[in-house]
Protein backbone atom coordinates (compact mmCIF):
# COMPACT_ATOMS: atom_id res chain seq x y z
CA UNK A 1 0.00 0.00 0.00
CA UNK A 2 1.39 3.45 -0.84
CA UNK A 3 1.98 5.83 2.05
CA UNK A 4 1.01 9.47 2.41
CA UNK A 5 2.84 11.48 5.07
CA UNK A 6 0.80 14.33 6.54
CA UNK A 7 1.14 16.76 9.43
CA UNK A 8 -1.75 18.20 11.42
CA UNK A 9 -2.22 22.00 11.38
CA UNK A 10 -0.58 23.46 14.45
CA UNK A 11 -1.87 26.09 16.90
CA UNK A 12 0.10 28.88 15.17
CA UNK A 13 -1.29 28.18 11.70
CA UNK A 14 -2.68 31.71 11.36
CA UNK A 15 0.89 33.06 11.61
CA UNK A 16 1.95 31.23 8.44
CA UNK A 17 3.91 33.13 5.82
CA UNK A 18 1.99 34.77 2.98
CA UNK A 19 3.98 36.10 0.03
CA UNK A 20 1.83 36.70 -3.04
CA UNK A 21 -1.60 37.23 -1.47
CA UNK A 22 -3.07 39.41 1.27
CA UNK A 23 -3.36 37.93 4.75
CA UNK A 24 -6.85 36.77 5.77
CA UNK A 25 -8.18 35.56 9.14
CA UNK A 26 -7.81 31.80 9.65
CA UNK A 27 -10.37 29.61 11.40
CA UNK A 28 -8.10 26.98 12.97
CA UNK A 29 -10.90 24.57 13.85
CA UNK A 30 -12.23 24.70 10.29
CA UNK A 31 -8.71 24.27 8.91
CA UNK A 32 -8.25 21.10 11.00
CA UNK A 33 -11.65 19.82 9.85
CA UNK A 34 -10.72 20.43 6.20
CA UNK A 35 -7.32 18.79 6.68
CA UNK A 36 -9.03 15.76 8.21
CA UNK A 37 -11.34 15.51 5.19
CA UNK A 38 -8.32 15.75 2.87
CA UNK A 39 -6.62 12.89 4.74
CA UNK A 40 -9.82 10.86 4.50
CA UNK A 41 -9.88 11.34 0.72
CA UNK A 42 -6.35 9.91 0.48
CA UNK A 43 -7.28 6.97 2.70
CA UNK A 44 -10.39 6.27 0.62
CA UNK A 45 -8.19 6.18 -2.47
CA UNK A 46 -6.11 3.39 -0.93
CA UNK A 47 -3.29 5.28 0.77
CA UNK A 48 -1.89 4.52 4.22
CA UNK A 49 -2.05 7.97 5.79
CA UNK A 50 0.74 8.43 8.35
CA UNK A 51 0.72 11.47 10.61
CA UNK A 52 4.21 12.90 11.16
CA UNK A 53 5.12 14.28 14.58
CA UNK A 54 3.95 17.87 15.13
CA UNK A 55 6.16 20.91 14.62
CA UNK A 56 3.94 23.33 16.49
CA UNK A 57 6.56 26.10 16.63
CA UNK A 58 6.46 26.22 12.81
CA UNK A 59 3.20 27.77 11.56
CA UNK A 60 3.60 26.39 8.02
CA UNK A 61 4.43 22.81 9.04
CA UNK A 62 1.12 21.48 7.70
CA UNK A 63 2.55 22.10 4.22
CA UNK A 64 4.71 19.03 4.67
CA UNK A 65 5.68 18.58 1.02
CA UNK A 66 8.20 21.41 1.28
CA UNK A 67 10.37 19.46 3.73
CA UNK A 68 11.31 16.49 1.52
CA UNK A 69 11.46 15.30 -2.08
CA UNK A 70 10.95 11.54 -2.49
CA UNK A 71 11.93 9.62 -5.61
CA UNK A 72 11.97 5.83 -5.53
CA UNK A 73 13.68 4.75 -2.32
CA UNK A 74 15.48 8.08 -1.85
CA UNK A 75 14.33 10.95 0.37
CA UNK A 76 16.01 14.30 -0.22
CA UNK A 77 15.60 16.38 2.94
CA UNK A 78 15.28 19.96 1.81
CA UNK A 79 16.72 23.19 3.14
CA UNK A 80 13.71 25.52 2.99
CA UNK A 81 14.26 28.96 1.54
CA UNK A 82 12.40 30.61 4.43
CA UNK A 83 14.52 30.51 7.60
CA UNK A 84 11.37 30.19 9.71
CA UNK A 85 10.59 26.83 8.07
CA UNK A 86 13.86 24.99 8.62
CA UNK A 87 12.64 23.51 11.89
CA UNK A 88 10.08 21.48 9.94
CA UNK A 89 12.54 19.02 8.42
CA UNK A 90 13.79 17.04 11.44
CA UNK A 91 10.50 15.28 12.15
CA UNK A 92 9.95 14.55 8.47
CA UNK A 93 13.43 13.02 8.25
CA UNK A 94 12.61 10.70 11.15
CA UNK A 95 9.38 9.68 9.40
CA UNK A 96 11.02 8.80 6.07
CA UNK A 97 13.76 6.87 7.86
CA UNK A 98 11.03 4.90 9.62
CA UNK A 99 9.68 4.01 6.16
CA UNK A 100 13.11 2.60 5.27
CA UNK A 101 14.03 5.24 2.72
CA UNK A 102 17.61 6.29 2.06
CA UNK A 103 18.20 9.88 3.15
CA UNK A 104 20.34 12.68 1.69
CA UNK A 105 20.26 16.42 2.32
CA UNK A 106 20.32 19.73 0.52
CA UNK A 107 23.30 21.48 2.08
CA UNK A 108 24.12 25.15 2.71
CA UNK A 109 24.20 27.44 0.74
CA UNK A 110 21.64 25.55 -1.32
CA UNK A 111 17.94 26.13 -0.68
CA UNK A 112 15.12 23.97 -1.95
CA UNK A 113 11.41 23.72 -1.15
CA UNK A 114 9.65 20.52 -2.15
CA UNK A 115 6.77 22.55 -3.55
CA UNK A 116 9.12 23.73 -6.28
CA UNK A 117 9.69 20.19 -7.62
CA UNK A 118 7.30 18.91 -10.29
CA UNK A 119 7.97 15.52 -11.83
CA UNK A 120 6.48 14.78 -15.25
CA UNK A 121 7.76 11.80 -17.18
CA UNK A 122 11.53 11.52 -16.83
CA UNK A 123 11.95 15.22 -15.98
CA UNK A 124 11.91 17.05 -12.67
CA UNK A 125 11.01 20.68 -13.27
CA UNK A 126 12.27 22.81 -10.39
CA UNK A 127 11.12 26.33 -9.67
CA UNK A 128 13.95 28.83 -9.41
CA UNK A 129 12.69 31.77 -7.41
CA UNK A 130 12.05 33.08 -3.94
CA UNK A 131 12.44 29.81 -2.03
CA UNK A 132 14.72 27.63 -4.18
CA UNK A 133 18.12 28.71 -5.50
CA UNK A 134 20.37 27.42 -8.26
CA UNK A 135 22.74 25.63 -5.89
CA UNK A 136 19.83 23.73 -4.37
CA UNK A 137 18.69 22.71 -7.85
CA UNK A 138 22.20 21.52 -8.75
CA UNK A 139 22.35 19.42 -5.58
CA UNK A 140 18.96 17.88 -6.33
CA UNK A 141 20.11 17.01 -9.85
CA UNK A 142 23.12 15.22 -8.39
CA UNK A 143 20.93 13.23 -6.01
CA UNK A 144 18.48 12.21 -8.75
CA UNK A 145 21.12 11.35 -11.35
CA UNK A 146 21.14 7.66 -10.36
CA UNK A 147 17.48 7.43 -11.42
CA UNK A 148 18.08 8.92 -14.87
CA UNK A 149 15.92 11.93 -14.00
CA UNK A 150 16.58 15.08 -15.99
CA UNK A 151 16.37 18.23 -13.84
CA UNK A 152 15.27 21.46 -15.50
CA UNK A 153 15.07 24.84 -13.76
CA UNK A 154 11.96 26.91 -14.42
CA UNK A 155 11.60 30.56 -13.34
CA UNK A 156 9.07 31.29 -10.59
CA UNK A 157 8.36 34.93 -9.78
CA UNK A 158 4.56 35.21 -9.69
CA UNK A 159 3.73 32.37 -7.28
CA UNK A 160 5.08 30.96 -4.05
CA UNK A 161 6.27 27.69 -5.61
CA UNK A 162 6.31 26.10 -9.03
CA UNK A 163 3.46 23.81 -7.95
CA UNK A 164 1.50 26.86 -6.82
CA UNK A 165 1.29 27.61 -10.54
CA UNK A 166 1.35 24.24 -12.32
CA UNK A 167 0.97 20.50 -11.80
CA UNK A 168 0.92 17.52 -14.17
CA UNK A 169 -1.80 15.13 -15.26
CA UNK A 170 -1.03 11.40 -15.52
CA UNK A 171 -0.46 11.70 -19.28
CA UNK A 172 2.29 14.28 -18.71
CA UNK A 173 0.23 17.33 -19.65
CA UNK A 174 1.18 20.25 -17.43
CA UNK A 175 -1.81 22.35 -16.38
CA UNK A 176 -1.51 25.82 -14.92
CA UNK A 177 -3.20 29.03 -13.88
CA UNK A 178 -1.96 31.27 -16.66
CA UNK A 179 -1.54 34.59 -14.80
CA UNK A 180 1.10 33.11 -12.46
CA UNK A 181 2.98 30.86 -14.90
CA UNK A 182 6.27 32.51 -15.86
CA UNK A 183 7.31 30.22 -18.72
CA UNK A 184 4.65 28.05 -20.36
CA UNK A 185 7.13 27.10 -23.08
CA UNK A 186 9.23 25.22 -20.51
CA UNK A 187 6.84 22.28 -20.73
CA UNK A 188 6.42 20.07 -23.83
CA UNK A 189 2.62 19.98 -23.38
CA UNK A 190 0.97 22.80 -21.43
CA UNK A 191 -2.68 23.84 -20.96
CA UNK A 192 -4.25 26.74 -19.07
CA UNK A 193 -7.08 25.98 -16.65
CA UNK A 194 -9.92 28.43 -15.93
CA UNK A 195 -9.52 28.61 -12.13
CA UNK A 196 -6.51 29.13 -9.91
CA UNK A 197 -7.32 26.11 -7.74
CA UNK A 198 -7.62 23.99 -10.87
CA UNK A 199 -3.87 24.18 -11.42
CA UNK A 200 -3.29 21.84 -8.47
CA UNK A 201 -3.99 18.12 -8.79
CA UNK A 202 -2.51 15.07 -7.15
CA UNK A 203 -2.66 11.64 -8.72
CA UNK A 204 -3.89 9.10 -6.17
CA UNK A 205 -4.59 6.18 -8.48
CA UNK A 206 -4.98 5.09 -12.08
CA UNK A 207 -6.89 7.98 -13.65
CA UNK A 208 -7.86 9.20 -10.16
CA UNK A 209 -7.20 12.78 -9.05
CA UNK A 210 -7.73 14.86 -5.91
CA UNK A 211 -8.12 18.63 -6.26
CA UNK A 212 -9.55 21.60 -4.41
CA UNK A 213 -13.29 22.27 -4.35
CA UNK A 214 -12.50 25.87 -5.36
CA UNK A 215 -12.19 24.79 -9.01
CA UNK A 216 -15.47 23.13 -10.03
CA UNK A 217 -15.21 24.09 -13.70
CA UNK A 218 -11.77 22.54 -14.00
CA UNK A 219 -12.95 19.45 -12.14
CA UNK A 220 -15.84 19.04 -14.59
CA UNK A 221 -13.52 19.35 -17.58
CA UNK A 222 -11.16 16.73 -16.15
CA UNK A 223 -14.09 14.37 -15.61
CA UNK A 224 -15.05 14.93 -19.25
CA UNK A 225 -11.56 13.69 -20.14
CA UNK A 226 -12.19 10.46 -18.28
CA UNK A 227 -10.61 11.17 -14.91
CA UNK A 228 -12.17 10.31 -11.56
CA UNK A 229 -11.93 13.53 -9.55
CA UNK A 230 -12.41 13.93 -5.80
CA UNK A 231 -12.91 17.54 -4.70
CA UNK A 232 -11.93 18.58 -1.18
CA UNK A 233 -12.57 21.92 0.48
CA UNK A 234 -9.26 23.38 1.72
CA UNK A 235 -10.33 27.03 1.69
CA UNK A 236 -8.71 27.90 5.03
CA UNK A 237 -5.38 26.48 3.87
CA UNK A 238 -5.66 28.24 0.51
CA UNK A 239 -5.62 31.50 2.49
CA UNK A 240 -1.97 30.65 3.29
CA UNK A 241 -1.08 29.83 -0.34
CA UNK A 242 -1.61 26.15 0.36
CA UNK A 243 -2.95 23.61 -2.13
CA UNK A 244 -3.64 19.88 -2.32
CA UNK A 245 -0.11 19.05 -3.43
CA UNK A 246 1.69 20.52 -0.44
CA UNK A 247 -0.46 18.89 2.26
CA UNK A 248 1.08 15.43 1.83
CA UNK A 249 4.21 13.60 0.77
CA UNK A 250 3.21 10.60 -1.28
CA UNK A 251 5.52 7.59 -1.11
CA UNK A 252 4.49 4.92 -3.60
CA UNK A 253 6.62 2.14 -2.19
Amino acid sequence: MPTALVRRPGPRLADGIVTHIDRSPIDLDLAIEQWTTYCAALAAAGWDVVEVEPADDCPDAVFIEDAVVVHGDLAVITRPGALERRGETAGVERAVRDLGLRVVHIEEPGTLDGGDVLRAGDTAYVGLGGRTNGIGIQQLATHLKEFGVRVQAVPVTRALHLKSAVTALPDGTVIGWGPVVDDKEAFPVYEDVPEEGGAHVIVVGEGHLVMAASAPTTAASLRDRGYVVDEVDISELEKLEGCVTCLSVRVRG
